[in-house]
C-alpha cells in the first residue's frame, strides 16, 4: 500500500478585506473590541466578482510558483466547494483547462463544508493507497459571502472568502494517518441556504429590520451548532487517537477548523488540550470554511510550529452535520520550505 503525504500548501485571499472598523459602520451597537473578544477575528475577505473557481485557480498558481511544482506531474484534481461556478459542469473540469493541466488527469468536485479539507485528504489518501494517483492537487474554495445578507451581522462577522491549494503526493513533510469521518444529517437545517437548487427555487424575500431570516440567504442556528460541536468533537478526537494507536499526550499540535474563538475555547477545554498545543489562525482571515485548516497549517509551518511536532491532529466539523479528523506525522527527513 502506497503511503501518502502533504507535500506543499499555499492559499489565496481576494483583495477586498473587511475590518471590524468597517463592520461597525453597519452595526454601530457593536464595537471593534467586542468582535475580537467574542469572535476572535479582526479581518475577513470578500471575493466580489471572483468565483470559487477563480479563487481556486489563483491558489493553485501560487502553489506551483511558491513551491516550484511541475504542473504536468499532477494526475488528479479535486475541488471541495459549496459555491461552484455552475451547477454543471464541475468547476474542477474548468480548472483543468484554465491551469493548463494534462488532459490525462482525473478532475472532480465534491460538496462539503467545514470538514471538507479532512474529507479531501481522506479521498486523496485512498486514491494514492490504491495506486490510482501519485500527485493530487486538492483545492478548497468558498465564496460564502454571496450567501450572506448585508443585514446579517452574525454571519458577516464570521465568514471569509478564500481558497487553499494542497499537493498530496507519495512523499512530503506530513504523512497522512488514518482518518475518522462522521455524519448526522438530522442537523442539516441548522446551517443552510434553503433555496436556489431543485428542492426550492429562490424566493426573492429580502431581510428587513423586522425579519431575521430568508431562505435565499445563509441561515445558521448558532446555539445548535455550538452544542453539536461540543458533543461530537471530543468523541471524534478520542476515536482518532484510538484508530492511530496514540495517546493524547503523544500529540504535539492540534489544528482544528477555525470556526470562531468562542467555540474553539470550549472545545479545547472540554478535551483538556494545553493552550501551547492548540493552534489558532483566524484573526486575520476569518472563517474560510474548508480552507481554515490548510491556511493554519501553512502558517504553523512558516512559524516553525510543525518542525518540532512529531504528531499533529487536524479536525473539521460543521455544516451537514459533518465531521472528520486525521493524524498527521511529521517526516523529519524532508526539507521544510
Amino acid at each position: 500500500m502506497n503511503t501518502s503525504y502533504i507535500k506543499a500548501i499555499s492559499y489565496y485571499v481576494p483583495d477586498t478585506a473587511i475590518t471590524n472598523a468597517d463592520l461597525i459602520k453597519d452595526f454601530p451597537d457593536w464595537s471593534e473590541q467586542k468582535i475580537v473578544v467574542k469572535i476572535g477575528i479582526k479581518k475577513r475577505y470578500v471575493a466580489n466578482d471572483m468565483t470559487a473557481g477563480d479563487l481556486a485557480e489563483s491558489a493553485a498558481k501560487k502553489l506551483f510558483s511558491e513551491h516550484n511544482i511541475d504542473k504536468n506531474s499532477i494526475d488528479t484534481l479535486i475541488l471541495c466547494t459549496q459555491s461552484p461556478d455552475y451547477f454543471l459542469p464541475t468547476t474542477a473540469c474548468i480548472l483543468q483547462d484554465k491551469l493548463g493541466l494534462p488532459t490525462t488527469l482525473a478532475a472532480f468536485d465534491f460538496n462539503q463544508g467545514c470538514s471538507g479539507f479532512v474529507y479531501g485528504l481522506s479521498i486523496a489518501k485512498g486514491m494514492i493507497s490504491a495506486g490510482i494517483s501519485k500527485n493530487i492537487l486538492l483545492l478548497t474554495s468558498e465564496t460564502y459571502n454571496r450567501y450572506i445578507h448585508k443585514n446579517d451581522r452574525g454571519n458577516r462577522t464570521l465568514f471569509s472568502d478564500a481558497a487553499a491549494a494542497t499537493l498530496v503526493s507519495t512523499d512530503g513533510f506530513l504523512e497522512i494517518g488514518n482518518p475518522v469521518l462522521g455524519t448526522d444529517g438530522s442537523g442539516y437545517k441548522n446551517l443552510i441556504v434553503e433555496s436556489g437548487a431543485h428542492r426550492m427555487k429562490r424566493q426573492g424575500i429580502e431581510i428587513d429590520s423586522e425579519q431575521t431570516r430568508s431562505p435565499d440567504y445563509l441561515y445558521m442556528d448558532g446555539p445548535a451548532i455550538f452544542n453539536f460541536t461540543l458533543e461530537s468533537v471530543p468523541i471524534l478526537i478520542e476515536q482518532t487517537l484510538i484508530k492511530n494507536n496514540l495517546r493524547q499526550e503523544d500529540i504535539d499540535l492540534f489544528v482544528f477548523h477555525q470556526a470562531n474563538k468562542h467555540i474553539l475555547k470550549f472545545i479545547r477545554e472540554a478535551i483538556a488540550i494545553p493552550e501551547d498545543k492548540f493552534y489558532l489562525c483566524m484573526e486575520d482571515f476569518g472563517n474560510t470554511v474548508s480552507s481554515t485548516i490548510p491556511i493554519a497549517l501553512y502558517h504553523a509551518q512558516k512559524e516553525g510550529r510543525i518542525n518540532n511536532a512529531k504528531n499533529l491532529i487536524i479536525a473539521g466539523f460543521g455544516v451537514g452535520y459533518s465531521w472528520g479528523a486525521i493524524n498527521l506525522i511529521n517526516s523529519y527527513d524532508i526539507q521544510l520550505h
